[in-house]
C-alpha cells in the first residue's frame, strides 16, 4: 500500500518542472532479498506483492509499482527482490532532483548506500546517504526551501515514536507551503492509538490532508498487526487512486468485513468505497 501510493504521489509531483527534494526518514537497506533466511521464514512475499505481481485484475493504481519490480528483477526475471522507498524514489525522479536517505542501523545503511549509489548514477540524481537518526536530520534540513517531500516510515519499536513523528511534523509549519508535502506511514492496531495521533495532527494544522487506511481486522487487539494507514499530507487529488489500491488490499488479504478507505482528519470518505 505505501509504495503503491508513494510512487502515485511522486508522478503527480514531479509533474512540475521544479526540482524536488525527498527526504526519506527510515530509509532501510533500500533493496530486500525475497530469497534470503528472513524472508523465506516469514512468508510475506509470497502472502503480498508475489500475489499482487500474478494478479491481472489488480487495479491500474498499482501498475507503477508493478513495473519497478519487473525492472529491479530484470534482466533474470522472476521476483527475487523487491525495491524499498529509496530505490522506488531514486528511480522515480529527475536529473536536477535530490534524495536524502536516512539509516541509523550500520548493516542496513551499508547495504543503502550502496544500492542508491549504483541507482542514483544510473538516473543522473543526485543521492546523500545519512547514517543518523532520521528525525534530526530531517528536522535540519527543513529549514531550507524549494520543494520537498517528507517520508516518514519508522519502525514503531520505540517508546516515543509517535512523539517523535509529531514534532518532525510540526518543523514543517514555518514552510507549509503548496510546494511542501509528506507521507507518514503508521501501523493499525488499536483505534485509540490512531485517533490519538490524528488529534495531533490535526491540531498541527499543516493544510489539506488525507489518509488511506488498510484494515485487515477490527482495531481491538493493540498485540496484532491489523493494518495501515498513511498520511497524505498537502496531496488530495490523489483520493481516488489511493482508495483504489486500499481497497482492492482489504478486499483480497482482509478478513470478512476489511476496510479499504481514503478519508480526512474528521473521518470523513473522500472517495467512494
Amino acid at each position: 500500500m505505501k509504495h503503491a501510493i508513494l510512487l502515485q504521489v511522486l508522478a503527480r509531483l514531479l509533474r512540475a518542472p521544479t526540482p524536488l527534494t525527498v527526504i526519506d526518514t527510515h530509509a532501510g537497506a533500500g533493496v530486500y532479498n525475497l530469497l534470503g533466511e528472513a524472508a523465506s521464514k516469514s512468508g510475506e512475499a509470497e502472502l503480498g506483492v508475489a500475489r499482487l505481481m500474478s494478479d491481472p485484475t489488480a487495479p491500474g493504481a498499482f501498475a507503477p509499482l508493478k513495473a519497478a519490480v519487473e525492472a529491479r528483477n530484470a534482466p533474470v526475471g522472476g521476483l527475487s527482490l523487491y525495491p524499498g522507498s529509496p530505490w522506488l524514489i531514486v528511480q522515480a525522479l529527475r536529473p536536477g532532483d535530490t534524495y536524502v536517505g536516512c539509516e541509523l542501523r550500520s548493516d542496513d545503511y551499508g547495504e543503502l548506500a550502496r544500492e542508491i549509489g549504483r541507482a542514483a548514477a544510473a538516473k543522473d540524481v543526485r543521492a546523500v546517504t545519512l547514517h543518523r537518526d532520521g528525525y534530526e536530520a530531517a528536522t535540519a534540513r527543513l529549514r531550507g526551501g524549494g520543494r520537498l517531500l517528507l517520508l516518514i516510515d519508522p519502525p514503531f519499536e520505540r517508546g516515543d515514536e509517535y512523539d517523535q513523528v509529531v514534532a518532525t511534523l510540526a518543523c514543517l509549519k514555518p514552510r507549509a507551503t503548496a510546494d511542501t508535502f509528506a507521507l507518514v506511514w503508521l501501523p493499525l492496531k488499536d483505534l485509540e492509538t490512531f485517533d490519538a495521533f490524528l488529534r495531533q495532527l490535526d491540531a498541527l494544522d499543516l493544510g489539506p490532508t488525507a489518509v488511506a487506511e488498510v484494515r485487515l481486522r477490527p482495531l481491538a487487539n493493540p498485540m496484532l498487526m491489523n493494518g495501515c494507514a498513511l498520511v497524505m499530507i498537502g496531496v488530495l487529488d490523489l483520493a481516488a487512486e489511493a482508495n483504489a489500491i486500499c481497497g482492492w488490499i482489504a478486499s483480497r488479504f482482509g478478513a470478512p468485513g476489511g476496510l479499504g478507505r481514503v478519508c480526512d482528519l474528521d473521518g470523513a470518505n473522500l472517495a467512494k468505497s
